[in-house]
């Protein structure tokens, strides 16, 4: 079990860094008159300038794709530290997971709601000629395998420590049940007031409310009243 759980933790490392990297390959192909020319992810994340046409053009950031690398690098260090800390084992497949997700979302949508070509308009480039590359929807596929093997790492790692335990601790799975079994009960102490109790007690919230209300409103009156007469 334990090289399973090894062989997990170094394969969603490599997942991580694979999905960093691919933020510095091609993520969207811009269509010219004159040809093709490619734009990276991280310039796209941070707004660098880029070549299209042979000239440099700065282009707009995009804070979708800026967001999602900072989540792919987050992963990675999280990843990594998971080595030496259980402690950020727990909060590792949530990044994977929602950074996998969104990325899948970019992917899956039109490339003119995350990339803004008004940039380019004066080479006569429109949102219609911009199209995804591979990397894009790779990025996708390695964060969400990512935060899949995290979550194996996981849960191997905690039947791990429950068999070194000898029964003393119990598995996540069993920590989720009995902690819906204890919610349940404690849903059946609950006490529901009567129909009027709660006509009662709503009355008297809007009553409170409304003396508060006229309170406030002759505060404020006031306070304008004096502010006129002095100014």
């Amino acid at each position: 079990m334990k090289t399973v759980n090894k062989f997990c933790q170094i394969l969603s490392i490599i997942l991580a860094l694979v999905s960093v990297v691919l933020f510095f390959t091609s993520f969207v192909t811009v269509n010219t008159n004159l040809g093709e020319a490619s734009i990276v992810g991280t310039e796209l994340a941070f707004g660098s300038k880029v070549d299209v046409q042979g000239q440099p053009q700065d282009m707009a950031k995009s804070s979708q794709i800026l967001f999602c690398f900072l989540l792919a690098t987050l992963g990675l260090v999280l990843s990594v530290f998971s080595f030496k800390s259980k402690k950020v084992r727990y909060a590792t497949p949530v990044v994977g997971l929602g950074a996998g997700i969104y990325m899948l979302v970019m992917a899956l949508g039109a490339p003119n709601k995350f990339v803004d070509a008004r940039p380019l308009n004066h080479l006569g480039v429109s949102a219609e000629d911009l199209s995804y590359a591979s990397s894009v929807l790779f990025v996708a596929i390695a964060l969400l395998a990512f935060a899949v093997m995290s979550i194996a790492y996981l849960l191997v790692d905690d039947y791990i420590e429950v068999l070194e335990s000898k029964g003393a601790k119990r598995t996540i799975f069993a920590r989720i049940i009995a902690f819906f079994k204890d919610y349940k009960s404690e849903i059946k102490k609950i006490v529901w007031p009567g129909g009027r109790e709660v006509a009662k007690n709503t009355a008297i919230v809007i009553v409170i409310c409304l003396i508060i209300g006229a309170f406030i409103w002759l505060l404020d009156w006031g306070l304008v009243e004096l502010i006129t007469l002095i100014f």
